[in-house]
C-alpha cells in the first residue's frame, strides 16, 4: 500500500506544470495592495505611483547587521543583470526602525546601493498599519543601551508585476540572476 502512494504521488507530480517562476508565486492574494509611506525625499508613495514598473519591496532597517545590507547589495547586483530593463524596476527599502532611520539616514544608506532604489519611512503607526497589511513581523530587541537595541523582522522581498499586483516573495538570498530572470517574465506580461 505504501508503495502505491508512492508511486501515485510521484505520478502526480509528474502530471503537474512546471513552476512558472523561481520565487515564491502570490498571485491572487488578498492582501499587500497599498501603502502610504513618505520616500527618502519627503514625497508621499503609494503602489500606483510605480504603475508600469516592477517593484521589488523589502523591509527592513538602517543599522541591520546582515540580512538588509545583503539583500540591498543582491538588489544592486540585479538592476546590470537586468540590462536595459532596469529601466523599468523600482526597488523600495521599507524601514522598520522609523525611531532611529530618519529621512536624512535613508537619503544616504538606500541610494547608496543604487542611486535609483528609494528609501520608505512612516511614524509608528503608519509603519505598523503596511507590515500588517504585507504580513510583515518585526520586533524590537533590547541592545546593551536603549539606543542599540536590533529589529528581528521578515527577510524576504515582495515583487509586483507593473500593474501593480502582488505577484512573487522573493526569499532572503535568491541570486541575482534568479530574480532577472522572474522580472522579465513579469515585463512581458507573464
Amino acid at each position: 500500500m505504501r508503495v502505491l502512494l508512492l508511486s501515485l504521488a510521484l505520478l502526480l507530480g509528474a502530471c503537474s506544470p512546471p513552476a512558472k517562476f523561481n520565487a515564491t508565486e502570490l498571485t491572487g492574494i488578498d492582501w499587500g495592495r497599498e501603502f502610504a509611506l513618505n520616500d527618502h525625499h519627503g514625497k508621499l508613495r503609494h503602489l500606483a505611483d510605480f504603475k508600469g514598473r516592477v517593484v521589488v519591496m523589502f523591509f527592513g532597517y538602517t543599522q541591520c547587521p546582515d540580512v538588509c545590507p545583503i539583500t540591498l547589495a543582491n538588489m544592486r547586483e540585479l538592476m546590470p543583470a537586468l540590462g536595459p530593463d532596469a529601466e523599468r524596476v523600482q526597488v523600495l527599502f521599507v524601514t522598520v526602525d522609523p525611531e532611529r532611520d530618519t529621512p536624512e539616514l535613508l537619503a544616504q544608506y538606500v541610494p547608496a546601493f543604487h542611486s535609483s532604489f528609494l528609501g520608505l519611512y512612516g511614524d509608528a503607526v503608519s509603519t505598523a498599519t503596511t507590515a500588517n497589511e504585507f504580513k510583515v513581523f518585526y520586533r524590537k530587541q533590547p541592545g546593551a543601551t536603549p539606543s542599540t537595541y536590533s529589529v528581528d523582522h521578515t527577510a524576504g522581498s515582495y515583487v509586483f508585476d507593473p500593474r501593480g499586483r502582488l505577484r512573487l516573495y522573493l526569499r532572503h538570498g535568491e541570486t541575482p540572476e534568479r530574480m532577472a530572470q522572474d522580472i522579465r517574465r513579469l515585463l512581458a506580461g507573464e
